[in-house]
């Protein structure tokens, strides 16, 4: 990344193309400010990540559905901001702790429609891919659990983790943490192209 670049409400600096390689929104409304961005920048596709004290349900998932990652206010530190605006750069979504528990919550909240009866047994065949222990680790991913943190917890090597998370991610066909886990959930993100 080459620079950062603070910009205002209407954001009109964004529709120059190269102007930045990641949007940071920080924002009290994600509701009514990720919108207002989206449509700032027009046909510039740049990766969003909107950080927000808000960690209602509601809100992470219709932002994260806008293609976007979300970072709760409180619930990340300056190397997980880092990390996401990273993995943005190479295309991953990346969710907080908190984001990910209420993506979590809104998954499951789904699973009580008709819909999601055909989703569950995808999701059901899906998981069946992988072993017991593969499944261990996806379960505490899915918390927005690191691989340090699963290893502790279920104590293996961090090294271990990461092994395990190179083969699911090839068993689930996902690109990185955060799509491993949104193919486990049964949830994916609207593309931003």
């Amino acid at each position: 990344m080459g620079r950062a670049l603070h910009v205002s409400p209407p954001y009109r600096e964004l529709r120059e193309a190269g102007a930045v390689d990641v949007v940071v929104l920080r924002c009290e409304e994600p509701a009514s400010a990720f919108p207002v961005l989206l449509g700032a920048m027009g046909a510039v596709s740049v990766p969003v990540i909107v950080v927000s004290p808000r960690r209602d349900t509601e809100t992470v998932i219709e932002v994260f559905r806008g293609g976007a990652g979300y970072l709760v206010e409180g619930d990340y530190c300056t190397c997980m901001l880092a990390s996401a605006v990273m993995a943005a750069t190479v295309g991953h979504t990346y969710l907080s702790p908190v984001a990910c528990a209420a993506l979590r919550e809104g998954v499951q909240k789904a699973s009580g429609t008709g819909v999601a009866a055909v989703a569950g047994d995808a999701m059901e065949r899906l998981r069946n891919l992988l072993s017991p222990r593969e499944r261990q680790i996806m379960e505490l991913l899915s918390t927005g659990l690191g691989a340090q943190e699963i290893g502790l917890r279920l104590r293996l090597s961090e090294k271990t983790v990461r092994n395990n998370l190179s083969n699911i991610y090839a068993k689930l066909d996902a690109r990185g943490s955060t799509d491993a886990v949104l193919r486990w959930l049964g949830a994916t993100p609207a593309v931003r192209m």
